[in-house]
């Protein structure tokens, strides 16, 4: 079968399938692209000729439909993944904040993107930034730091290698990545006779990896000798599906369960185990219980500074560490009684082998007390009376009004630990916080992709994105993007008058605001933004509100096919605060009393970390 890259690459694509929720769907659905210089021609033709089969759609920034991209395989628990293209050039850099997004949060994007030529009869092609040592080297091999698995196809026939390769990566839950792929403009319409096989279709299935016997006897030695055991679920936990499992496990031996940022959602609010969120962005009442554990078993986490308090968190002097993941990377992390596994599959193994084992009475009987402290504690800082309204206050309120089905999504700046704080789940995976990478602008093109995978799955619910005015500011031309296609959204949009929670950062620590806030400016009167025209501006159904009014304009958003944003002022200096120290650089040489204040708690703070 005699066929160009182009058309070879996009004909085995099509041909990838996954089973679904019982139906047997592609594990491609479609792509986004911002065709230029470099794949508007070969690849563009090969995408255009099969636009049923795998449609593409436009973005307005390469950074933020990439972004879109990794929002939909989060919300489909890396069931499918989405491909991005993009021209040489600006148009690919563009994306390497988006692959470092993928990458760090472990989940699936494949990009393509063109290439100067392989010939180099042309060179320098326009946007090609030249190497004088190295003629081989483009702006393209940047994505190696950011990417799983990286290639650049000089021969047609190497498809032949690289994509099964890649498919692989994709659904390895292990090594679950991004994929890069850099096509040459000339190679992009080369031709080679691949054999018909090739592009057979392929019905894929996520393994699930058993844990080795001697890993799960060892740990369940471990968890029968231990009196207060905790577990912190992650994501890993969420994308094995292992919610009833986690549930089943916690509650029949008397186990307390807290909650990362990316495992938010595995478990309901009203689950009888479920304790709250740990860590910096977690709240006083979990983190008490971390410190007092004398054993911790991570299911599928990366254990990453904000969970576990830059590793000061686990007071108790003989704890033990178990940890349970799919990578070997993240399970044998901190000495960790490493299962290397599945977590459905490890967790129904454990819970086999434990017999009559029950966690001390007077802890498990601390799960009832804990939950009742974060919900008083939910109910106390959002009844406060205040002259703007506390992140929190709006949180909880959209919480309230929002249904079952809805998904909500949030990422960089204070509302992380907001919402990690005061939204109760009240449906399973129903929660995106990305906070692997905390990018900026998230907030806007995820729920564009998260909206995407609802919608093309049928499933009831809105996605609900909670942004600050600096994310929305830093990326926001998605919105049109999801306008035009015809997408349903509502953003929350939090005006705090600038990057607060940085100022929060900067005055917590001794130093002074500085250029955090939008009035710190040199003029006298610097421009402030009109949220609600510029939403307009783009097809958005946008209004201003206050908390009195939120609610009844949440509502009517609701019932507005498209995209609605409602911009709120919000209070810059009132905060949920979790009680978890974290390490950052403050100066140890500074003559300032309140930086010589906060260099010494960092070193107190340090002292009492574990390995």
């Amino acid at each position: 079968m005699k066929l160009t890259t182009s058309e070879a690459l996009v004909k085995y694509l099509i041909a990838q399938k996954i089973q679904l929720d019982n139906k047997v769907v592609s594990f491609f659905p479609f792509s986004f692209a911002i065709f230029g210089h470099g794949n508007a021609l070969g690849l563009g033709d090969a995408l255009e000729r099969n636009r049923k089969a795998i449609p593409t759609l436009r973005g307005q920034n390469e950074q933020g439909m990439a972004l879109a991209a990794v929002a939909f395989s989060k919300a489909q628990l890396r069931k499918q993944c989405a491909v991005v293209t993009t021209s040489i050039g600006p148009g690919a850099t563009n994306v390497v904040t988006a692959a470092a997004v993928a990458m760090a949060n472990r989940l699936p994007m494949l990009i393509l993107s063109g290439d100067t030529f392989q010939s180099r009869r042309p060179d320098p092609v326009l946007q090609q930034v030249e190497h004088f040592d190295s003629p081989i080297t483009t702006v393209n091999d940047s994505f190696r730091a950011v990417t799983k698995y990286w290639d650049r196809v000089n021969r047609p026939e190497q498809l032949l290698n690289t994509l099964p390769n890649m498919i692989q990566t994709l659904l390895d839950p292990a090594d679950c990545g991004p994929v890069f792929l850099a096509l040459p403009q000339d190679v992009q319409v080369e031709t080679f006779d691949f054999p018909e096989e090739f592009f057979k279709e392929v019905i894929h299935q996520i393994r699930r990896p058993r844990p080795d016997l001697n890993s799960i006897s060892k740990a369940v030695e471990i968890i029968k000798s231990a009196k207060k055991p905790l577990i912190i679920a992650g994501g890993g936990a969420r994308y094995s599906q292992a919610h009833s499992e986690l549930s089943e496990f916690a509650n029949k031996f008397g186990v307390a369960v807290v909650e990362t940022v990316a495992g938010k959602s595995t478990l309901l609010a009203s689950d009888p185990a479920w304790c709250g969120p740990v860590g910096v962005t977690g709240c006083d009442p979990a983190n008490k219980l971390a410190e007092e554990a004398d054993l911790i078993i991570s299911v599928g986490c990366r254990l990453q500074d904000f969970t576990t308090g830059s590793w000061t968190l686990f007071k108790n002097p003989a704890h033990k560490l178990i940890s349970i993941n799919t990578a070997r990377f993240d399970a044998t992390k901190r000495s960790a009684v490493a299962i290397i596994g599945d977590a459905k599959e490890c967790l129904m193994e454990l819970g086999s082998l434990l017999g009559s084992y029950k966690a001390e009475p007077a802890w498990s009987q601390k799960r009832v007390s804990t939950r009742d402290e974060v919900l008083r504690n939910i109910k106390t800082r959002t009844s406060e009376k205040l002259d703007l309204p506390s992140y929190a206050q709006v949180v909880k309120l959209i919480n309230e009004a929002a249904l079952n089905d809805d998904y909500v999504l949030t990422a960089a700046g204070g509302l992380p630990g907001e919402l990690n704080n005061n939204w109760l789940t009240k449906s399973r995976d129903s929660f995106d916080c990305e906070y692997g990478y905390s990018c900026m602008g998230y907030e806007i093109a995820g729920a564009w992709g998260a909206a995407l995978a609802y919608e093309s799955s049928g499933r009831a619910g809105k996605v609900i994105s909670m942004v600050g005015d600096g994310s929305y500011l830093m990326l926001n031309s998605e919105i049109l993007s999801a306008v035009n296609n015809g997408n349903s959204i509502i953003y929350i949009l939090c005006d705090n008058k600038g990057f607060a929670v940085i100022q929060r950062l900067q005055t917590s620590n001794g130093s002074k605001s500085f250029r955090t806030m939008f009035n710190d400016s040199d003029l006298d009167k610097p421009a402030n933004v009109d949220f609600v025209a510029h939403a307009k501006s783009m097809g958005a159904n946008a209004k201003k509100v206050t908390l009195e009014t939120l609610k009844e304009e949440f509502t009517s958003a609701k019932n507005y096919a498209g995209v609605s944003v409602l911009v709120i002022d919000t209070h810059p200096s009132k905060w949920t605060e979790g009680g978890a120290f974290w390490e950052v650089g403050v100066s140890g040489s500074s003559t300032e009393p309140e930086i010589q204040s906060a260099h010494a708690r960092q070193v107190e703070g340090k002292a009492k970390r574990r390995l």
